[in-house]
C-alpha cells in the first residue's frame, strides 16, 4: 500500500508533505499534460505535479495530514472520482530510469 497524490496538487507543489517524508519519495513530474487535461492553470515551476513512488512509499502516512489542498490519499482510500490518480502515480514513476528520478526526486530542504 502506498499514498497517492491527486489533482489538487496540480498549479500547487506545496511541498510540506516533502518536508515530512522520512523516504523521500516524491518526485516533481514536470508534465504540463496534466495541468491540461484537469483543467488546471499552470505557472513557471507549478507546471504538473508532486507524485509518490509507490514502490518506495513506506505507508507512514505523515504527507497526508501535511498536505494543505487535501491531495493526498492512501490508495485504498482514494474517492473514485480520483482512482485514476493511483496508476498516474504509479506510471510516472516506477518508468523513470535512476537518472531521471534522481533529478526529480523532492526532498526537504
Amino acid at each position: 500500500m502506498a499514498y497517492v497524490v491527486t489533482v489538487n496538487c496540480l498549479g500547487t507543489k506545496d511541498r510540506s508533505c516533502v518536508e515530512v517524508c522520512p523516504v523521500d519519495c516524491f518526485y516533481n513530474i514536470k508534465n504540463k499534460k496534466y495541468n491540461d487535461r484537469f483543467g488546471r492553470e499552470a505557472k513557471g515551476e507549478d507546471v504538473g505535479m508532486l507524485m509518490i513512488n509507490p514502490d518506495e512509499c513506506i505507508h507512514c502516512g505523515a504527507c497526508e495530514t501535511e498536505c494543505p489542498v487535501e491531495a493526498i490519499f492512501e490508495d485504498s482510500g482514494v474517492p473514485e472520482n480520483l482512482k485514476e490518480f493511483v496508476g498516474i502515480n504509479a506510471e510516472e514513476t516506477t518508468s523513470m530510469s535512476d537518472q531521471d528520478l534522481d533529478a526529480s526526486r523532492c526532498t526537504s530542504k
